[in-house]
């Protein structure tokens, strides 16, 4: 099935992009670690999406779609797509800013993000990745190895 190998492969990266936001948090690289946790946290509901056969707009955001097919899912991660798709949003806002900042007003990435936005960040996409690995894990798109 291609929509298991897509989703196996966007797992496999999202679990990178956490390895590469606790890189970047042990270099105090804040705004660095809200970017790669906002990867993570994108990867892992495309993989959730695609694992269930859905086709995803081409966006940042999953949390309108996530919502809008959430009886695709198993019941437990149903209860959790409201939380999933708040975290989605609220990474996805910051996704420019931790990239460029906000050049109209002359603040770099690192003027808008700090230790607590990041650990916010990495704790959420954490949160993200190990719901996402657990409902693959039950649908048999991953194992456990």
């Amino acid at each position: 099935m291609r929509f298991a190998k897509l989703s196996e492969d966007y797992f496999m990266r999202a679990r990178f992009r956490i390895k590469s936001a606790e890189l970047a948090y042990s270099e105090k690289s804040y705004p660095d670690v809200v970017r790669h946790s906002q990867e993570c946290v994108e990867l892992s509901l495309k993989a959730a999406l695609r694992a269930v056969g859905v086709e995803y707009p081409k966006e940042h955001d999953m949390s309108r779609i996530l919502r809008a097919v959430k009886d695709r899912f198993p019941e437990w991660f149903r209860i959790e797509a409201e939380k999933l798709g708040d975290i989605s949003r609220d990474l996805a806002d910051k996704r420019a800013p931790s990239l460029y900042g906000i050049e109209s007003s002359g603040k770099a990435p690192s003027d808008i993000f700090d230790k607590g936005d990041a650990e916010k960040a990495l704790s959420d996409a954490k949160y993200v990745l190990n719901a996402v690995g657990k409902l693959l894990l039950e649908l048999k798109v991953i194992s456990e190895d």
